[in-house]
């Protein structure tokens, strides 16, 4: 699976939308992959929202 899918699997489960076949796919190799990317983009969301209260603030 390309890092496009894998962070496409990450953003749909931040939302809570994902398909019962892509979930299946998923759980067939390694979870790392997924937590990596995961913590990333929960990284990257608490980041835009301390620039944006950071903007609103100022």
């Amino acid at each position: 699976m390309s890092w496009k899918h894998r962070l496409q699997a990450v953003v749909a489960a931040l939302f809570g939308v994902q398909s019962e076949k892509n979930r299946q796919q998923q759980f067939q190799g390694s979870p790392w992959p997924y937590i990596g990317a995961g913590a990333l983009a929960i990284l990257g969301f608490v980041l835009l929202l301390v620039l944006v209260v950071r903007l609103v603030l100022a």
